[in-house]
């Protein structure tokens, strides 16, 4: 594929959606780990007869099944709400169709997850707000049988092919996508404020560590969110353009193409069945004659060669804290699942601070409480997602950076005039004790709280 073929195939699926117009709608897609409150690992089955009767209550349509027969997809035709399962059986989503009203999504998020507590509590099940499955260690951590997820769980244990070629240490949980769970928020974005929300947003990302921190894993205890570093050292991080932080700031559209050319390709589909190979940049992969890969026939992995097709497009999958989606949309990516009565306060922040991008750009470079001290804004998210706040950054000066975004983020959300401020308030909390879901959960089981009550606690609306 000629570079200028390749460029204006990624103009129009990216940047073009941006040019339409644009809406005040958002998406927003929560991951939920299922934990057994005795302490044994999950069921599947119960999961997935749980899944099947909230289909018929709601009369979703089945979108997807697994190789069983299972459905691990399912959708309401008319508002776009779905109910899926992300890599594993111990972690349901729920994704809520596009609103311009979080209250309206709020409503509709309660009502599904109270239906399917119903269904899980009395068999000694639940679902709960945390971004590490509390039981990450006791479940399966087997992938949805399907051939998406095999071949990402088939990928992400190919590491150890790679550890003496590249410079990136990685970790030892490559079965990490099927206990990590996220809280996900889609905003349109209009192409005139592309750029500077991507840049500005990344330099927020520091203070969102402190914010929602909520992926405590004992194997790496000085995370408090584990969770992006999960991703970033494995081998979805193996091209680290395809994961994190913007390294350096946009200058403008025609350098953000030149970045995606960058991000490397990792799989396709041929004859119904995904191939999985060594990543390689999008500006180099479609000049090659063929690609080495490997499929799942059924029965075992075999090796296999082809050449690269345009619509292989389709299948870059990044995992960027900031991600330009085909639907004209920033994903934002990195906030863990949030305790379940504060469930909404990562669409609010984000929504809010949409609106205020100039007062946040000049509120972030005027700041000195961390943008004073040599780092970059990857070294300080990294940080600030550990236990201990480095002792160079003034407690009491971050607090109070911390109540100016949150202002700020309530101007915009106010602006919107629906009545949505309310899901802010328990920020403001956290900020002025500097404390997360994370924090307050290892320092209360360090002094003797079990680990079932705040399982239990993150779990009530």
């Amino acid at each position: 594929m000629k570079t200028e073929v390749l460029n204006e195939a990624l103009y129009n699926k990216y940047i073009s959606p941006t040019e339409r117009k644009r809406s005040s709608s958002i998406g927003i897609e929560i991951e939920l780990p299922v934990a057994d409150l005795s302490g044994r690992p999950v069921d599947e089955e119960i999961v997935i007869n749980a899944a099947d009767s909230f289909r018929k209550h709601f009369s979703f349509e089945v979108s997807g099944r697994d190789d069983n027969g299972n459905a691990n997809s399912m959708t309401d035709s008319k508002t776009g709400d779905n109910l899926s399962f992300d890599c594993s059986y111990s972690n349901l989503e729920l994704s809520l169709g596009k609103s311009d009203d979080l209250n309206a999504l709020h409503e509709s998020f309660k009502k599904y997850y109270s239906y399917l507590q119903s269904l899980l509590l009395p068999q000694g099940y639940t679902l709960t707000g945390m971004g590490i499955n509390p039981h990450y260690n006791i479940n399966h951590n087997q992938p949805v049988p399907n051939e998406r997820y095999r071949m990402l769980y088939h990928y992400l244990h190919s590491y150890h092919r790679y550890e003496d070629n590249i410079s990136m240490r990685f970790h030892d949980r490559p079965d990490f996508g099927t206990f990590t769970s996220a809280s996900q928020v889609q905003l349109d974005v209009r192409h005139e404020e592309l750029i500077d929300t991507l840049n500005i947003f990344t330099m927020l990302e520091p203070y969102k560590a402190v914010l929602f921190a909520n992926s405590y894993l004992p194997e790496y205890p000085d995370y408090l969110c584990a969770r992006n570093m999960l991703w970033e050292r494995s081998m979805q991080g193996y091209n680290p353009h395809n994961v994190g932080m913007f390294s350096k700031q946009l200058a403008s559209v025609d350098e953000l193409i030149e970045y995606i050319k960058s991000q490397s390709v990792y799989c396709t589909v041929r004859e119904g069945r995904y191939i999985d190979f060594k990543p390689v940049p999008v500006r180099d992969y479609f000049v090659l004659d063929k690609v080495c890969g490997e499929y799942f026939d059924g029965r075992a992995y075999r090796q296999t060669e082809f050449a690269p097709e345009a619509r292989d497009l389709e299948y870059l999958r990044t995992f960027k804290f900031e991600d330009l989606t085909f639907r004209g949309t920033i994903e934002y990516r990195s906030s863990c699942t949030q305790p379940i009565r504060d469930v909404m306060t990562v669409a609010a922040f984000h929504t809010g601070l949409s609106r205020r991008l100039g007062e946040l750009s000049e509120l972030i470079a005027a700041d000195r409480s961390l943008y004073a001290h040599g780092y970059n804004a990857a070294e300080l998210q990294d940080m600030l997602s550990k236990r201990e706040i480095p002792h160079f950054i003034n407690r009491k000066s971050l607090t109070e950076q911390l109540v100016r975004i949150l202002d700020l983020a309530a101007e915009g959300i106010s602006e919107r005039g629906k009545g949505e401020e309310h899901f802010l308030s328990p920020l403001y909390d956290r900020a002025e004790k500097l404390t997360n879901p994370a924090r307050e959960m290892v320092n209360g089981i360090a002094a003797g709280r079990p680990l079932k009550e705040y399982i239990e606690d993150y779990s009530r609306l």
